[in-house]
């Protein structure tokens, strides 16, 4: 087997890696329940901000599933996360075309998962790189 098709970390320290692994895979599973439990209110505000709630579910859902299953890369994981903490970030202080169009008052909750995306998004990011270069 050439060296550029093994894999850039070795089985051993992939192991070390799995508590980051599953804390971001919770963060991720938890952000998408507060969503989900947010869906039916931001329905009735109006579809979109329901729909935008419901697409941050299923894209939390699939990085929980995603940062478990596949060492793939984890700047994907990231990018959801810090996308849904960003858009709380936008929704209290500038608003959101289309979807809030006023700022909110900053709350609790939101402002807990948000703090636990970003670090969720820097712990993936700490992570090394697992995927097989390409030859």
């Amino acid at each position: 087997m050439s060296p550029s098709a093994v894999s850039t970390v070795d089985p051993g320290r992939a192991k070390v890696h799995r508590p980051v692994r599953d804390g971001v895979a919770m963060v991720c599973a938890a952000s998408a329940g507060v969503h989900a439990a947010l869906v039916p209110a931001h329905l009735q505000e109006g579809p979109l901000i329901g729909a935008a709630f419901g697409l941050s579910v299923l894209l939390l859902a699939a990085a929980a599933l995603g940062v478990r299953t596949s060492p793939g890369p984890a700047y994907r994981i990231a990018a959801v996360l810090l996308g849904v903490s960003g858009c709380y970030l936008l929704s209290r202080t500038t608003g959101i075309p289309l979807l809030i169009p006023e700022p909110e008052p900053v709350d609790v909750l939101g402002t807990v998962t948000s703090l636990a995306e970003v670090a969720a998004a820097v712990a993936v990011l700490g992570l090394p790189r697992t995927r097989k270069e390409p030859r």
